[in-house]
């Protein structure tokens, strides 16, 4: 696949007319959502391009996003974030603990050393409950700027739709 990347970025460049497009977003909107490869937030959420900042890790967890919401609110400007969680998701199919099993069973040392560093992989057994306590999370997060509107969301990747949970 990335041997096709340089012939399609020439395809897209030829097109490409966005260049002008200020650094901040024009919402002042963060997302936070999954890396899974069945979402595109963007088309099912209708943003376009340079209309807000969309940031991406396994689960669409807030704690693992919260570095990334800093840059994006105190020097980007966003003031409304949306967490994003879905159906389906493969974080719903294990705990951290089996996760560090499975890397002690055929991992260096270094590598064992590594997860232990990160600790919680931060799995979940139920995707309303955990798109609150991400919500909550942000809110009560000290380097979230007071005040943000935060919201809560599930994509439900079977029909394309979403709910808002919070």
């Amino acid at each position: 696949m990335a041997s096709a990347f340089t012939d399609n970025n020439n395809v897209y460049a030829s097109k490409f007319d966005k260049g002008h497009l200020p650094l901040p977003p024009a919402n002042k909107l963060a997302v936070v959502t999954c890396m899974d490869a069945r979402i595109d937030p963007a088309a099912s959420l209708g943003i376009n391009l340079g209309e807000a900042h969309v940031i991406r890790n396994a689960g669409g967890r807030a704690p693992d996003a919260v570095r990334s919401l800093v840059i994006s609110q105190r020097l980007l400007g966003t003031r409304e974030i949306a967490v994003f969680h879905h159906t389906d998701c493969g974080m719903l199919t294990f705990k951290s603990e089996e996760l560090h099993d499975i890397i002690k069973k055929d991992a260096s040392p270094e590598a064992v050393k590594a997860a232990d560093a990160i600790g919680d992989f931060l799995a979940f057994p139920k995707i309303d409950e955990n798109v609150k306590e991400d919500v909550e999370f942000l809110k009560g997060h000290p380097l979230i700027l007071e005040g943000t509107k935060i919201s809560g969301w599930v994509y439900h990747v079977e029909t394309g739709k979403v709910s808002q949970v919070v």
